[in-house]
């Protein structure tokens, strides 16, 4: 692979317009500043509406609240996702090439102390916004778009096949990329999975030029202190993963590296591949021999969550119906033939065979879990549906049901097989919903659920506060921000220590 292809596939930057300094407006246009009902121009849906770029950086101080904050909420509600940097060219664009930035508001006492948003400083963001990077230029750089964690008192803002993460102040500036005490060769991953009973952190990590792709298991001491290969052929992408007390389960769908299309400089190099087999992985957490078990092509998205009972593995993820375009067909994004729902796979390692159910097909994305309860049994999960997201992701010939067209919260009882709708206003796009449980909750779903939600009648953000138990009830609190938060991916709470 030339150096200028492999660019081009891992870091992004070079495949986009340069730039050198933020302009006031986005390559969309006026179309950006109109309601998606309004609009009819649908070319670059990823550039437009809820995903419609911010383009400075802002700081406010005592944030104005609808409702109570809740005292014991002491922390930061992070998000990140893409934010393109001085585009010139919409056609020079993939949303998920954007440069990423990071949204926080900092939580003490029952004030929002501030807002803050900042683009994360890889040395391409340096250069676009006239600044020096400190040090030399790691490989694969690229400004981490995609989640942003806590990990052993850091915050780090993650991506996946080739970047370091980057690490992050308390204030959202750049402190510089972080290996894991010098420990993490290679790429790493947006999907991090954190075992709050054994104090690792595990991740799966691939990269277009490998013949596998690698389990990461950063110990207590926040080294990296075990690596599993797991061959694969193809270089799929694996966005997520699970685990649970036993065991790691890899997704190998059909979206797998195309290195011609890489030559010839595609932005995004990967493709719906319908002669690769799509299988679940099935490894011992300690490593070991991987059992595969074929299913149906489908696109796995994302995990909510995974548990051992008995001799079964059962994950509940949300999917895709194939196929799914990732690079997405003349606009600047992926594309899809229906819209996201909730699944339940259980995996049966006694009878070698993978059972599908859906749990919720209403359009919903971006699942999350009490995090204390990763690679455990979990009975509540949360999630998000934004209308602008399903009219966005879906391709010409997809077709949505009604209740696509809608912005929700959702609060899922996966033991009763009951969901509650947090319902939102028409254009109050919402974005992932993180739950924080209450200090000294007995009760799994004892806490709190935030989420970024687009106030169509400010024309900016607002911080959501629900209490988990009363999910449909009124917010305890609305804290409004100074600026809009584009629709992006994932984030989290980081407590104060």
């Amino acid at each position: 692979m030339t150096e200028h292809t492999r660019r081009t596939v891992l870091r992004g930057a070079a495949g986009l317009a340069a730039a050198t300094a933020l302009t006031g407006t986005t390559a969309a246009g006026p179309a950006a500043a109109r309601p998606a009902a309004e609009r009819t121009d649908r070319q670059y849906p990823f550039l437009e509406g809820a995903f419609a770029p911010v383009t400075e950086e802002l700081t406010a101080f005592d944030l104005p609240v609808t409702g109570r904050v809740p005292r014991e909420l002491n922390g930061r509600c992070l998000r990140n996702g893409p934010n393109v940097l001085g585009l010139e060219d919409p056609r020079l664009h993939h949303w998920m090439l954007g440069e990423g930035m990071v949204h926080g508001v900092r939580l003490r006492d029952g004030r929002a102390e501030w807002y803050r948003n900042r683009w994360v400083r890889s040395s391409q963001v340096a250069a676009k916004l006239g600044e020096s990077y400190p040090g030399p230029v790691p490989p694969d750089d690229f400004p981490c778009n995609t989640h942003v964690i806590p990990h052993r008192g850091r915050i780090l803002a993650l991506q996946e096949s080739g970047p370091l993460p980057y690490e992050l102040d308390g204030e959202l500036n750049t402190v510089g990329t972080y290996d894991f005490r010098g420990t993490l060769e290679g790429a790493f991953t947006a999907h991090t999975k954190y075992d709050a009973h054994a104090g690792e952190l595990h991740a799966i990590a691939y990269y277009p030029t490998w013949d596998h792709v690698r389990h990461l298991v950063v110990d207590p001491g926040g080294r990296v202190a075990r690596t599993t290969r797991i061959p694969v052929r193809d270089a799929p992408m694996m966005h997520d993963f699970a685990l649970t007390e036993k065991h790691v389960v890899v997704f190998d769908t059909p979206v797998t590296f195309d290195a011609a299309a890489a030559e010839a400089g595609a932005l995004v190099p990967y493709v719906w591949n319908r002669e690769h087999p799509a299988r679940v992985g099935v490894m011992p957490r300690s490593g070991g021999a991987v059992r595969w078990f074929d299913v149906d092509p489908v696109y796995y998205s994302h995990t909510l969550n995974a548990y051992d009972e008995g001799t079964s593995v059962v994950i509940d993820l949300t999917t895709y119906p194939a196929p799914f375009d990732v690079a997405g067909t003349c606009t600047d994004g992926p594309h899809a033939v229906g819209t996201g729902k909730l699944e339940r796979w259980t995996v049966d390692l006694r009878r070698g065979h993978v059972s599908r159910r859906t749990l919720d097909d209403r359009p919903q994305e971006f699942p999350r879990v009490n995090e204390e309860l990763v690679s455990r049994r979990h009975r509540y999960g949360y999630s998000a549906a934004a209308a602008e997201m399903s009219v966005a992701y879906l391709a010409g010939d997809g077709s949505p049901p009604d209740r696509a067209f809608s912005d929700a919260l959702f609060k899922h009882d996966l033991a009763r097989g009951t969901a509650q709708v947090h319902r939102l206003p028409r254009g109050a796009a919402a974005g992932e919903a993180v739950f924080v449980p209450r200090e000294h909750a007995v009760q799994e779903d004892d806490g709190y659920t935030l989420a970024y939600v687009h106030n169509p009648d400010r024309g900016a953000a607002d911080l959501l506060i629900l209490a988990a138990q009363d999910f449909t009830g009124e917010p305890l609190a609305r804290v409004h921000l100074p600026g809009r938060v584009p629709l992006g991916f994932h984030g989290s709470w980081i407590p104060d220590a």
